[in-house]
């Protein structure tokens, strides 16, 4: 099982609970923002953290922490990822899945076995636009399956949305509007450019807050609720 980092506890990343985070490396896609490259471009640097030893640490963590964030790289591309899912929640722990959404069929499993508290799916761009997102090709049918599958679930959720210019401009907002049309939360993020895996982007400006704030009018007529992120 390829689980490359192991960290301390969070709040950011699990909204209303204290949680560890877990990442797995690797990734189905290769997006020029990307703010873990090293896992995405290279995740045999780093060496596997032992199954046995992190649930034995979640399980000591258990007295102060709510849940566990599992991310990447992409967590749904990890074979043992159902496994691992099934050991944390017996440990009685909840837990928050960042996904691309690029594998429905994962989703769905663990949605179904009740595996998910939250989860948190990563909507880049406006969906024609995602082969800008890597050098392969990208399904896109199986992206509009996962979203459609939290708009359909009761597992609690939010799309979200890194505003990166060039990426996610005003024209975009529509579209991707009515991609996930009725979903219960959209959440829109500024762009960090230090840590973006392609060097060009550590130059680019992000769009100025009043941008934003006029995206999440666009993004409002679509959704029940608009967040902002990192202004």
């Amino acid at each position: 099982m390829k689980i490359k980092g192991f960290q301390g506890t969070s709040l950011l990343d699990f909204p209303g609970r204290i949680a560890s985070l877990v990442f797995f490396g690797g990734c189905n896609l290769s997006c020029p923002y990307c703010h873990n490259p090293s896992l995405v471009l290279d995740p045999e640097q780093y060496p596997d953290y032992p199954l046995a030893a992190l649930l034995e640490e979640l399980q000591e963590r258990r007295s102060f922490i709510d849940g566990v964030v599992v991310s990447g790289g992409e967590p749904t591309i990890a074979k043992g990822l159902l496994p691992f899912l099934r050991e944390v929640k017996g440990l009685a722990l909840e837990v928050k899945l960042d996904t691309n959404g690029l594998a429905p069929v994962v989703l769905e499993q663990a949605l179904a076995e009740g595996l998910l508290d939250y989860v948190a799916l990563d909507f880049k761009t406006s969906v024609e636009r995602y082969g800008e997102l890597h050098k392969g090709s990208v399904d896109t049918a199986s992206l509009r399956r996962s979203i459609q599958l939290l708009l359909d679930g009761c597992v609690d959720y939010e799309i979200r949305t890194t505003c990166v210019p060039g990426l996610v401009d005003a024209a975009d907002l529509p579209e991707m509007g009515q991609a996930i049309r009725g979903a219960r939360s959209w959440v829109l993020q500024q762009f960090v450019a230090s840590h973006a895996m392609d060097e060009s982007l550590h130059t680019l400006s992000p769009h100025p807050p009043e941008q934003i704030r006029a995206f999440a009018e666009i993004a409002g007529v679509y959704v029940e609720q608009v967040s902002i992120r990192g202004l």
